[in-house]
């Protein structure tokens, strides 16, 4: 029996030895989780300050934090500049930099496991990689972008090279892995994971199972290229002074006749942002002032980290991307700069015809011309390889075939998409930090090719513009709404729009310059543009602000970016009430009625009303829209615009035919049967919650990266807004950064975003912003001027040349 007990003890401590220091499904090995040494623990401080020697440093650099941990760096060459960048960005944010590189790359796997393989693959299939690749074959025949880049990266080695297990970011520790060496092709795939999630909505496989259903009669009335009413980027009347404009003929059989049963994830739908701009006579203090703030998905670590570079070229300061170089949305000493979304279609999908299933050539024009193939080796976590074959066609790759989300081993479907051919978007912002005036701004977007951006702009000397910014196919009229057959070359992009006829204004009329991602032209643009799901909302209330008075500042300029008016409710919500009106109803029906009667239409946080009509639209639209929900293909529902006119205007539209019921019925039907439901989820909400005030009800809330992660989350954020409001804060998406600029000498500037400056969850800077933004407020941006001017208090980080 002793000798039984000793060899138990044996076994145990033997297990626990093994449960300690291997891994259990995903969990990390507990022992170098919970190690004192080496753990979680290690990640509680915030980072240290010192002098540090690098071989790479021509001169040295001076870093000064201030109390947001807002890094000033001081540096007295460009690669220095860029070296500092590299290092103090990996110091805050190394995992995120590293963990983005990897989705864009499609090796998540990697670190999560198989659970990641489908997401991986559409990675690879949509040709991230390659499109990185077609970059860096641009980038790197410029050899000044190429030396900062390479700069950039062996600063965040430094700081790589200078860990030690023990002091690795702690998501590191939780998924068991260890960094790799930056490279700048982790920088061109950082900037192509950019480029994925603002490619606009391509809905071209969606769109074409929606025409095969409905007829090109309907889906016209339905999907119009263009809204009666809207204000355009460039305001309606602006004269074109475009000379020999040459657009393609449409050709005569486009039509391509196609049933697409599945389509990969795409980008958050509401992916977008606000900017604007007001020249000195519309301002108060005779100064023009720029405000931007994109509206992206809500994640700790933030995707901005602020930051401000002074180098011998430039002093600039503002948004930065972790992985990429220079200021992204900001300002420098001469001039400011913001971005939206253009939502332009730039990505195309055309059906392939193969000879056989080896798939190693197809059809075009007749001829059966050769296939590349890309062997896309996976790696996943448990070990295991998966190789991928990816066939490529001159269009590009084919995303779809029999092998992924497709099921004829003789077709497939190939995307031809801006961001393949290559492009160098770290010059465009390496310029803009450079910049002095408009002529270098213009210079500096315009070799910009891949995310469609509008550049807002405003300098010192008083002038404002706006250019809707990209590398866009001169198309004929339709091309790219549906799926096209690949065969035929009357289907392939006919060139390119010239980049000096890229919509755009300077110093307009009217005194300032805005865009929300709505419409960039009205319908006297000489080239193609059609509705790709373009705001008809947010537009329109910042265009009615600037339009209501002579003279704005910054106040009012923070008071529009948390701007809660939901015009969308406005012109619609009273519709729906007067319907109510002629129906006999509940005490209790009347009573939640009575709260929408006595709405403002302001998305507050403890706004009742704002809940219950948000819930009821909802709840009118899954009525109206059932056959779209129901489909076994996927659908690409009408736009919010022309769901509204519907609602108003065309009350016995069949799609107000609910499919389930023998009845025929009509809007005012939808609407009493949607007040039904909605008052039932509103008082089983309230019965859980105790209210059913906006704010509750909305539950905002900013994850963590690695799948919402809720302990280095935060839940309940009190803040209003939604999606097709200015201040367009839903659940988890919304104002990413909130950026104003004065363009005095110097420029004054606020900026703040929903997170902190350390990706670091232990450190006090990890999301120590997240309650300012909420409530609207802001950081005063310290603009340094010079190193005499650094406030005495702020920390220093010092790097120097090895031999000093």
């Amino acid at each position: 029996m002793k000798l039984f007990k000793i060899l138990l003890s044996f076994a145990l401590a033997v297990a626990v030895f093994w449960l300690l220091n291997n891994k259990i499904g995903t969990a990390p090995p507990l022992g170098k989780f919970f190690n004192p040494n080496t753990g979680f623990y290690q990640n509680e401080a915030n980072i240290d300050f010192y002098t540090l020697p690098q071989e790479q440093l021509q001169d040295s650099v001076n870093v000064y934090y201030d109390e947001h941990l807002i890094p000033h760096i001081f540096a007295k060459t460009n690669h220095d500049l860029y070296f500092a960048q590299g290092y103090v960005t990996a110091q805050n944010r190394l995992w995120q930099m590293e963990f983005q590189t990897h989705s864009a790359a499609g090796r998540i796997s990697e670190i999560i496991g198989e659970a990641a393989l489908e997401y991986d693959r559409g990675q690879r299939r949509k040709g991230l990689e390659f499109g990185a690749e077609k970059a860096l074959e641009i980038i790197t025949k410029d050899t000044e972008t190429t030396a900062y880049l390479e700069a950039y990266k062996d600063g965040v080695n430094a700081y790589i090279n200078g860990l030690s297990s023990a002091n690795y970011p702690i998501e590191y520790k939780l998924l068991d892995y260890q960094p790799e060496p930056w490279t700048i092709k982790k920088t061109a795939l950082f900037l192509m994971n950019m480029t994925d999630m603002l490619a606009g909505k391509d809905k071209d496989m969606e769109y074409t199972n929606v025409i095969n259903l409905l007829g090109k009669e309907r889906f016209d009335f339905l999907y119009p290229d263009f809204f009666e009413g809207m204000d355009p980027v460039i305001p309606q009347g602006t004269e074109w002074n475009f000379e020999n404009v040459e657009t393609p003929e449409v050709p005569e059989d486009y039509f391509y006749q196609d049933t697409i049963k599945a389509v990969m994830e795409k980008p958050h739908p509401d992916n977008g942002s606000n900017n604007w701009a007001v020249s000195p006579n519309k301002s108060k203090t005779g100064n023009a002032i720029l405000a931007n703030d994109p509206h992206l998905s809500l994640k700790l670590p933030s995707i901005w980290y602020i930051m401000q570079l002074h180098g011998p070229n430039s002093n600039a300061m503002g948004a930065t991307l972790p992985g990429a170089l220079g200021i992204i949305s900001g300002f420098n000493t001469h001039i400011a700069w913001g971005e939206t979304n253009a939502t332009r279609d730039v990505r195309d999908w055309y059906s392939i015809e193969f000879k056989d299933p080896k798939k190693d050539f197809y059809k075009y024009e007749g001829e059966w011309l050769p296939t590349t193939k890309r062997i896309e080796t996976i790696k996943v976590k448990n070990g295991k390889i998966f190789n991928d074959t990816v066939v490529y066609t001159h269009h590009g790759p084919v995303a779809y075939d029999d092998t992924f989300k497709a099921d004829n081993p003789l077709k497939g479907y190939a995307l031809k998409w801006t961001a393949h051919l290559g492009g160098n978007m770290q010059k465009t912002f390496i310029g803009l930090n450079e910049s002095k005036n408009y002529a270098d701004y213009v210079k500096a977007i315009s070799g910009f090719v891949a995310p469609a951006q509008n550049f807002v702009f405003a300098s010192t000397e008083g002038d404002i513009a706006i250019w809707v910014q990209g590398k866009f196919p001169n198309k004929w009229k339709g091309q790219g709404k549906f799926l096209m057959d690949g065969s035929k070359k009357s289907n392939e992009w006919q060139g390119f729009i010239p980049q000096e006829y890229n919509a755009h204004i300077k110093n307009p009329e009217r005194g300032f310059v805005s865009s929300a991602n709505q419409t960039p032209v009205d319908s006297s643009y000489p080239y193609f543009v059609f509705n790709d799901g373009y705001d008809t909302y947010r537009s329109r209330v910042i265009n009615n602000f600037f339009n209501s008075k002579d003279k704005f500042d910054i106040d009012d300029f923070k008071n529009l970016q948390s701007n809660n008016f939901n015009l969308k409710a406005k012109e619609l919500i009273p519709t729906m009430v007067k319907a109510l009106d002629s129906m006999e109803l509940s005490e209790t029906e009347n009573s939640y009625l009575e709260v929408v009667k006595n709405w403002d239409y302001y998305n507050n946080i403890d706004s009742p009303g704002a809940t219950i009509s948000t819930i009821w639209e909802q709840n009118v639209s899954k009525l109206m829209l059932d056959e779209y929900l129901n489909s076994e293909e996927p659908m690409s529902t009408p736009f919010a615009f022309k769901i509204v006119e519907l609602l108003k205007y065309y009350s016995n539209d069949p799609l107000m035919d609910i499919q389930e019921t023998e009845k025929i019925e009509t809007a005012p039907d939808l609407f009493k049967l949607a007040f039904e439901k909605t008052i039932q989820e509103v008082e089983t909400f309230k019965s859980e919650h105790g209210t059913y005030n906006w704010g509750e009800y909305k539950g905002t809330y900013i994850g963590h990266l690695l799948r919402d992660l809720p302990a280095f989350s935060r839940f309940n954020v009190p803040i209003g807004g939604d999606k097709s409001i200015v201040n367009a804060t839903s659940k988890n998406h919304g104002a990413s950064w909130r950026m104003i600029v004065e363009m005095s000498t110097p420029p004054k500037a606020l900026g703040i975003y929903p997170g902190g400056q350390s990706g670091n969850p232990g450190s006090s800077h990890y999301d120590d912003m997240i309650d300012s933004w909420a409530k609207g407020d802001y950081l005063d941006l310290d603009f340094i001027q010079s190193e005499e001017d650094v406030n005495p208090s702020y920390n220093i980080l010092t790097l120097k040349p090895q031999n000093e």
